[in-house]
Formats: structure tokens, sequence, C-alpha cells
């Protein structure tokens, strides 16, 4: 196995030294102190001695377990385990540099080291010493008084550049150990930096690894496991769930005007339109009847357009901590970011995203989080295709529904007859029936109102009466099955007129 090309390794080499600039930048403008949210420490701890060399600063480091350290490796002051003495230390010290203090933030809750800090941070502004402290997190929460008077700085997710510069390094490691055999080219690399994007370096590490030992060998099949462990790894960490391209195989039935669009919205990725300065496709809002194909859509679109899917609840994001929903927003968009091109899907967004005047019970948590991301959609890059569906109208932030936010706001209405037909072929092909077997135009007139969901239900329903009295499924199980099921439609008949008369004319039908 060749090593990676000196291009790609100088490509990734150059694409850290943009960051380390960054934070370089920051401290030569003398803040006095920067807040690095990550969990990469040793990624971060490599940046800071990086920005260190080329501003001929020192670095020391700082935890509760070691006290406060010259780096590398020299022996820690004596006594600044301790918070209070570790900033006096701080204080009484000449030199220039950056402080590193890692897990410090939960101290700043003590008055007298909340005031110490302040203290500090007012002489590190002085032109006289150039000093920042570096606050370094997972999640770093400051006092309100603090707040104003820090920097923070969002360190990017890796590139795809970064994640091949990981798999020469594992490659090489496993060579020189012997511990698991390599059976890769240089055309597989790509595939497999792309299916480590959204992870951290030191995941993206552990996954190859772990690949690698379970069966001996790092070879091209190896990449569907990669793609589980990083479906796990989000899952896990930051509240997506992720679907790769080749696990989708659903299909809609209708939606003849949706279908259109996408096929026009696809071009807008080619060549020919990146020549006249046409920008990529920002997302849709689907908005409609509940089972009627809203989540099918999203996942259709990934599947034609080769890209994978990411699911995104939004009630998953709350956190009982301060401050914590919001990061993981932040997260979480950030990791869809770098793993673009990718389709975001968000279902029922009308659940997570509070109107922004409305002052709920939650203490404006809902409406902040609306408003971070109303702020992301207006202006996050090319490369992310949002997804967002919604069943109640009456509900969804007027602001979320004013044309810029997507290009194309749908409405999703129960299926005609034309359309039951297809959708009733679809699930009957699915459980291994012979559609033609059926008299599918009796079953779709019966079947008026009834939504794509029901349908399936029905079918279903059908299938298993059918296994219980031991025959054949036929249309007359389906009939009877149609027959002792009351649809949404009828049961709810008030609020799906009411959400007709409020899309009429307002948004595009999908049929």
């Amino acid at each position: 196995m060749e090593p990676l090309s000196a291009a790609r390794s100088e490509t990734a080499i150059d694409s850290e030294l943009s960051v380390a600039h960054e934070l370089k930048t920051l401290v030569l403008s003398r803040h006095p102190a920067i807040v690095l949210e990550t969990a990469e420490e040793e990624r971060a701890d490599a940046l800071l001695a990086e920005v260190a060399r080329e501003t001929n600063l020192v670095v020391f480091d700082w935890t509760i377990t070691r006290g406060l350290a010259r780096q590398p490796g020299e022996q820690a002051v004596y006594g600044t385990q301790d918070a209070a003495r570790m900033l006096a230390s701080i204080q009484d010290l000449s030199v220039e540099g950056l402080f590193v203090l890692k897990d410090f933030a939960a101290h700043l809750a003590t008055p007298a080291v909340s005031r110490t800090f302040r203290e500090l941070l007012e002489q590190l502004a002085a032109p006289q010493r150039l000093a920042t402290i570096v606050l370094l997190g997972v999640s770093v929460q400051l006092p309100p008084e603090i707040e104003p008077v820090v920097v923070r700085y969002a360190l990017r997710l890796p590139g795809r550049d970064q994640y091949r510069r990981v798999i020469d390094e594992v490659i090489t490691s496993l060579q020189a150990t012997a511990r698991a055999e390599v059976h890769l080219e240089a055309e597989d690399l790509d595939p497999f930096a792309s299916a480590l994007s959204g992870l951290t370096l030191n995941q993206a590490r552990q996954a190859l690894a772990r690949v690698a030992v379970e069966d001996g060998a790092l070879a091209p099949q190896d990449l569907e496991r990669v793609i589980e462990l990083k479906a796990q790894a989000l899952r896990e960490g930051s509240m997506l769930e992720y679907f790769p391209p080749a696990s989708n195989a659903s299909e809609l039935g209708g939606f003849d005007n949706f279908q259109h669009w996408l096929e026009r919205a696809r071009l807008a990725y080619s060549d020919q339109a990146a020549s006249l300065n046409i920008p990529a496709p920002k997302g849709v809002l689907l908005v409609g009847i509940q089972g009627c194909g809203k989540s099918l859509a999203a996942k259709v679109i990934a599947r034609e357009w080769h890209q994978p899917l990411l699911k995104l609840d939004f009630s998953t994001l709350y956190d009982k901590y301060v401050g914590e929903s919001e990061r993981n927003l932040r997260h979480a968009l950030a990791t869809a970011e770098a793993m673009a091109p990718v389709v975001l899907w968000i279902d029922e967004i009308e659940k997570g995203l509070a109107p922004s005047g409305e002052q709920s019970a939650d203490g404006g948590l809902s409406r902040r989080l609306f408003g971070s991301f109303l702020t992301w959609l207006q202006e996050k890059e090319a490369g992310v295709f949002v997804v967002a569906t919604a069943n109640d109208l009456s509900v969804v932030p007027p602001e979320l529904l004013r044309k810029g936010r997507f290009d194309e706001i749908f409405f999703v209405d129960l299926p005609d007859a034309a359309e039951r037909a297809a959708i009733l072929r679809i699930h009957l092909t699915k459980r291994k029936q012979d559609a033609s077997q059926f008299e599918l135009e009796q079953i779709a007139a019966a079947a008026e109102g009834f939504s794509g969901a029901e349908l399936e239900q029905v079918i279903s329903s059908a299938l298993l009466r059918a296994l219980q009295d031991q025959q054949p499924l036929s249309t007359g199980l389906v009939l009877d099955e149609l027959a002792a099921t009351v649809p949404l439609s009828r049961s709810r008949a008030e609020d799906v007129a009411r959400l007709r008369a409020l899309a009429q004319e307002r948004f595009v039908p999908v049929r």
C-alpha cells in the first residue's frame, strides 16, 4: 500500500494551518480569553502549539489533576491544582504565553475565583504583555459577567483531506505493528474519507482500527462497517440519525409536481449551473396531512441525489442545563455542514420550534433555538439541502414560511384515486404479493380519504388476517380491512378541512 500523496498530506496540513492562523489572529488582536469548545482536546493542543510557535509564545497547560505546567512536559507550579492559586500564579508570571485551562469553567461558579479571573483578564488586556487564556472544554458555560469579555471560537470539524491523512496514519500503524493486513488501494481512500466525515479525528482513528482488528484486515468491504460505526457515533454524540444512500429504498406514489421540481433542482448542482452562477438549492418545506408521504419524500431526495440522509429530531436537542440545548443545535448543524453534500431531514419541525414572539414556559429556550435555526438556514453554505416537514400549519412560525427560507413550500394532500392505486401496488409488491391479482381500482375507490400510511397499515393488517385464516390475501380481505378502519380524514375531519383551507393557493401542491 502506497502512502498518501504528498499533495494530499499538504492539503490536510494547510487546512489545519488555516485554523491555526485564525486563532493566531485572535491572540495577536490581544483578546485576553478565547473559549474553544471541542471534544478534540489533542487536536486543539496541536493547533495551540502551532500558534505559540508562530507568535514566539510559551504554552502553559492547566488541569485540576496536574496543576499549571509549562509545555512540553515541565513540572507543575506548586499548589496550582487549586483554581484560585493557579490564577494568582498567572498574574505573577511575567512571561508572554498561552495559558490553556482545561475544564475550568465550572470553577467560575465560586465568587472568589470569578472575581480573580475577571481581574486577570483586565491585566492581560493591557498592551504591556501579550498573553491569552484559552478555556478548553467540550461545553464551556460562563457566568453572564464574564461572557462579554471573552471571544468564542468554533473549531470546525475536520475536512476530507484531514480524514485521508488519518487513514494514512492508521495504515502506517497497522503495517508497522502487523496487527492487521491492509488491502486498500489509492482509489479506495476517497470513499473511506467520505464515510468518516462528521466524526472527530479520534473517532475516525478508532473506527478504522476497530474494523481492521475485527477481521484482521482493512479492505474495501469494510466501508459498510465504518458507516455503521459512524451512524452509531452520530446518534450518541450529535443528535443526528444517519442513513447512507445504499440503505434507502423508499418509494413515493404520486408526487408528480414534487418529483418534477426535484429533477429541475438537481440541475443546480451541475457544472453548467455553476458557470451561470446559479446557486445550489437550499431546501424545501413540506406541510400537510399526516401519513401522506412527507417523510418518505426526504428519503427519496437522498436516494435520487445519491447523498447521505441525516435526520434531526428537535426534541432530542433539549437539555436541562443552561446553554446545552443551543450547543446541541450548533453541533448538529456543524456536523451536517462537515458531511456535505448531504440531505438534512427535520421531521415535524413545528414541535421543536416556537414562534419568535411566544413567551413559552421553557424560559424562551424554544424561541432561542428557533432564532438560531433561522439564522443558520438563511446563511448556511451550499451542500446541506434541508427537508423540513410539518403537520400543523397553525403553529408553524410565520418566519419559517417567508420566501427565501426555502426554495419551495409544498402542500401534501390526501392521495387521489390513481395515487391510492399506485401506493397499494407499492405496498403489495413490497410484501411479495402479485399486484396484478388484485382489483386495485376497486380498492382505491373504496379507500377514498385514506392516507398513504393508512393504506400501508390496511395491507399489513389484511395480510395478518390472511395468515391467521390460512388463506391467500385477496381483494375481498383488503376491502374488509378498509371497511373496519376509520381514517384520519373522518375521525378529524374538521382539522383536515382547516388545514386544506389554510394551504389553498398558498403552497405548491405536490401532485
